[in-house]
């Protein structure tokens, strides 16, 4: 059972090739391609209206050189949702329950973070280890826990995305399950599981969205911190 149970996270094949670069690849495939005529077509406007929304979100708080990752931090968040929402459709594989695929996000992109503020602001980059007025005993257990604060930011953003994920899928997997269990013996019981399916489904939905948006939104304040 438990086999089965997490069966759905192994990237499945087809003729021996892993199905995980096409689940990579299919949010992009979803973004349209600029039009050269005067009226655009409405996912094109849709389009831009999102871009331009999240852009004003996410860079308010952040001044004019972190306004320099603005496309960088749209396309992960349009890759985020396109994937984390795609992996909710039935028969599909979704990446972002892999730990090694949100490490492969998050650390890069934290560690890029790090060295702007180290080469454009070293000494406030390196007083972040030590708060102002700190006792003189504290100093060396404050940057031990500040280092390791520090260092365990990209595992807590991967983490944090492969654990909401992982168990919002084992929840509708076990759900799902069931409620075709219970078709055989109780209908009624069986309907009352299925309409919890649907709020359980609505609500990773809700998930879906939200742990891209938490993911990117810290990614910015990682990034205002060292600009």
């Amino acid at each position: 059972m438990m086999n089965n149970l997490f069966d759905q996270f192994a990237s499945p094949t087809l003729l021996n090739i892993p199905l995980i670069s096409i689940a990579i690849l299919a949010p992009w495939l979803m973004v349209s391609t600029p039009s050269k005529m005067l009226m655009a077509n409405r996912p094109t406007l849709f389009q831009t209206w999102f871009l331009k929304t999240f852009t004003k979100q996410i860079f308010l708080p952040l001044n004019t050189p972190g306004h320099k990752w603005s496309f960088l931090l749209a396309s992960l968040m349009v890759f985020l949702l396109g994937m984390n929402l795609l992996g909710l459709f039935p028969y599909t594989f979704t990446p972002t329950t892999q730990l090694s695929i949100n490490l492969a996000l998050a650390i890069p992109l934290w560690l890029a973070t790090v060295l702007i503020g180290l080469r454009n602001q070293l000494t406030a980059s390196l007083a972040h280890f030590l708060p102002e007025g700190t006792p003189t005993p504290l100093i060396p257990a404050l940057i031990i826990i500040e280092t390791i604060s520090l260092f365990i930011r990209p595992l807590a953003l991967g983490v944090r995305l492969t654990a909401n994920l992982t168990a919002g899928h084992l929840l509708i997997q076990l759900i799902s399950t069931a409620t075709l269990v219970m078709l055989q013996t109780s209908t009624i019981v069986s309907a009352l599981t299925f309409s919890t399916l649907i709020l359980l489904t609505i609500l990773e939905i809700a998930v879906a969205i939200i742990q891209a948006y938490v993911f990117v939104l810290l990614l910015s304040l990682y990034l205002q911190e060292n600009t």
